[in-house]
């Protein structure tokens, strides 16, 4: 049978939205408490407590009432200030973006290390610029840029920019969760991400991690954001129901959240890590094998999280996406941006992290090439998967 756009797929193996473990979608169904309620503040409060737990922080969290964009914009306007000089590192469609926010809060020049969007960025690259210009105070880094599916030394970067003194806004929203990496490792002030990715929640959350200088430095900033949507300061102690939420929260999306965080906190981070790591090791193994190209420009900054194939010479990439959506019901991701048409994006997130999808991702992208007439050996990619998975039993 063939799959009209109109029915639901039969798996969707997208680098976001990705579907929301069974357990979170039930959490979603508990009961709507009211925000006042004694019952419901003291939720929040453990909430709180256990994101801070499962980030690994020694601060404490806020959790922001809206999917991770909004973390992200509040981060570049809460942060930087007219008199900060800032530093963008932009590997991909991401990391670029987010020197728009940047250059539009800073009163000075905005600094920036672009690479071509298969590369990293090289730590070295980022001690020689602030070496250049001791005068940069902020520094903005993407650890994994989706569009791409290549991953950033920020653990590195961020130890050279904490030695430099700036202060460090990280995008971890599709990293955080499938890979090692935490607030603390990378000296991060402001670290964002969400449960919307490898924690298998829906859309709706952020979390941020906040360094103590960096709550200092934000109010410190006339121009952050108070009695707003992008306001972080609003809810610096919102955890504690000392005072009231600057608005409503998204009960139901904080029920299931907190249910996606017991799950992970159950099967153990490394556990977790673990999966999202060999189920990404086997498509690549399987990509490789059926003689196709890698978009990554070395195979050790690929994703974990995200697998990005080079699109085949003479084939146009939505074509392919289509033709694997109606044989075989499977969805996968576009590229964005710059890398629009040029690559496929199979996601490893959360519930679609395990090695049985790689297997399935394979045999729908294979099956639809050689439905195109680009014929590949689906045969010898699955058998490279397989020897994969097998080698880690």
């Amino acid at each position: 049978m063939r799959y009209s756009n109109d029915m639901q797929p039969v798996i969707t193996l997208t680098s976001g939205p990705v579907n929301a473990y069974p357990d979170v979608l039930r959490g979603l169904g508990r009961v709507v408490l009211y925000d006042y309620d004694p019952a419901f503040q003291l939720f929040y409060e453990e909430l709180v407590a256990k994101t801070q737990k499962v980030m690994g922080l020694s601060t404490r969290p806020l959790i922001m009432q809206g999917e991770p964009v909004l973390g992200l914009e509040a981060a570049a306007a809460s942060l930087i200030a007219t008199e900060d000089t800032v530093l963008n590192l932009a590997s991909g469609v991401y990391g670029k973006g987010f020197g728009y926010w940047a250059a539009r809060y800073t009163g000075n020049e905005l600094h920036e290390i672009e690479v071509p969007y298969n590369e990293a960025i090289d730590p070295q690259a980022v001690a020689e610029m602030l070496r250049q210009h001791p005068e940069i105070s902020v520094v903005c880094a993407c650890h994994h840029d989706t569009p791409s599916g290549t991953i950033n030394p920020i653990n590195e970067i961020g130890a050279i920019v904490a030695e430099h003194g700036a202060y460090l806004i990280v995008d971890a929203v599709s990293s955080f969760g499938g890979m090692q990496t935490s607030p603390d490792a990378c000296k991060a002030d402001l670290y964002v991400t969400g449960p919307n990715k490898c924690l298998g929640a829906p859309p709706g959350l952020t979390m941020v991690g906040v360094s103590d200088r960096a709550w200092t430095k934000m109010k410190a900033n006339e121009r952050a954001p108070r009695a707003s949507m992008l306001s972080i300061l609003d809810w610096e102690n919102a955890w504690s129901h000392k005072e009231p939420f600057p608005f409503t929260p998204s009960v139901a999306e904080l029920n299931g959240y907190d249910v996606a965080l017991d799950l992970y906190l159950e099967e153990g981070p490394e556990n977790v890590w673990a999966r999202h790591d060999l189920t990404a090791r086997a498509t690549r193994a399987g990509i490789k094998a059926m003689g196709l190209e890698l978009w990554a420009a070395d195979e050790t900054i690929a994703s974990p999280t995200t697998t990005t194939i080079r699109t085949p010479d003479g084939l146009d990439e939505q074509a392919i996406r289509d033709e694997a959506r109606a044989r075989y019901g499977v969805v996968f991701s576009s590229g964005r941006g710059e890398t629009a048409g040029k690559l496929t994006r199979i996601g490893h997130m959360g519930p679609t992290a395990q090695p049985i999808y790689a297997i399935a991702g394979l045999t729908a992208y294979a099956g639809a090439l050689n439905a195109l007439g680009r014929k590949v050996d689906a045969g010898a990619g699955l058998a490279a998967a397989m020897a994969v998975i097998d080698a880690a039993n």
